[in-house]
């Protein structure tokens, strides 16, 4: 099976997808899912309990994909786990083969929010990072079998001082590709990705740009309120809005977008966050031209 890592230090435009993941899901569901990317996307990624919304673990859905010969991508922050529960989950992804791993932080759970539960942030995104490419100097594990490790980045308008200090010592720390927050703010993105050659940071990373396919006005309007990293802007909400038939505006709004962000320099892949529609995702990215022949 070929990896994301093979696939992203490769030559053609990396596509990643998210798996869709709920409390009611099943193997076979995500076996579905799976079917459905596979063809598409060079890796499917899945989340740990985004939104600290209760879902099937990461662990568990990454074994069901290695399974259907799917090379997963699987997230895991430091809000709902201890150092000792972090690296046991480290040690179950080695040992299920996974390959890459996007590791980060995590946001806080919200206080007003429905599951009652404490944040643990034992350790930070960076130590995260630490103790995932220690384990591939053990004994027990072969350099070839270390993880790719992925992290987390805000695209933003660098100030012309910026250089970058916390996404370098990330990538001493291990990390080896970053993922930014859903950004369909091109202007945004690209002032970023400029700052981001200029100190050289696509030296060291590979970078993976999260976009969605929007279903209608009001998704749009809740990401962009309750995903406060996002980057939406009104025109786009506007244009959903107008739209006579808004999921069909998404997934052109989408491909439009995924085209336009593998134009910009530095950019490597795109990773699709899902809304719940893994069948609006395979036609963005049919519709994009960005896969020939899928």
């Amino acid at each position: 099976m070929k990896t994301f890592r093979e696939a992203v230090q490769g030559e053609r435009f990396t596509l990643t997808a998210d798996l869709t993941l709920t409390r009611s899901t099943t193997a076979d569901d995500v076996r579905r899912q799976a079917d459905l990317l596979g063809r598409h996307v060079d890796a499917i990624q899945v989340t740990d309990n985004p939104y600290a919304w209760v879902q099937m673990s990461a662990l568990s859905a990454a074994a069901i994909l290695r399974a259907h010969g799917i090379d997963p991508v699987p997230a895991l922050t430091c809000r709902d786990r201890n150092r000792i529960a972090l690296e046991s989950d480290l040690l179950g992804f080695r040992a299920l083969g996974v390959t890459s791993l996007v590791l980060t932080r995590g946001h806080r759970i919200p206080k007003k929010h429905p599951v009652q539960a404490r944040t643990v942030f034992d350790t930070t995104g960076r130590e995260l990072i630490a103790l995932a490419a220690a384990l591939g100097d053990e004994d027990s594990a072969p350099p070839a079998e270390s993880f790719f490790i992925g992290t987390g980045a805000r695209a933003f308008r660098p100030n012309a001082d910026w250089q970058g200090e916390s996404l370098g010592a990330r990538a001493a720390a291990g990390a080896r590709f970053l993922q930014t927050q859903l950004c369909f703010n091109l202007g945004i993105l690209k002032a970023y990705m400029q700052a981001m050659v200029d100190q050289k940071l696509t030296w060291r990373y590979s970078v993976i740009v999260s976009l969605a396919v929007l279903p209608s006005a009001a998704t749009a309007q809740w990401v962009k309120e309750h995903l406060s990293d996002s980057r939406i802007p009104k025109s786009l909400i506007r244009r959903l809005e107008a739209a006579p038939d808004p999921a069909r505006e998404g997934i052109a709004i989408c491909a439009e977008k995924m085209r336009q962000v593998a134009e910009i320099p530095g950019v490597s892949g795109i990773h699709l966050m899902t809304t719940g529609d893994a069948a609006g995702i395979t036609a963005a990215i049919e519709a994009s031209g960005l896969r020939s022949g899928t």
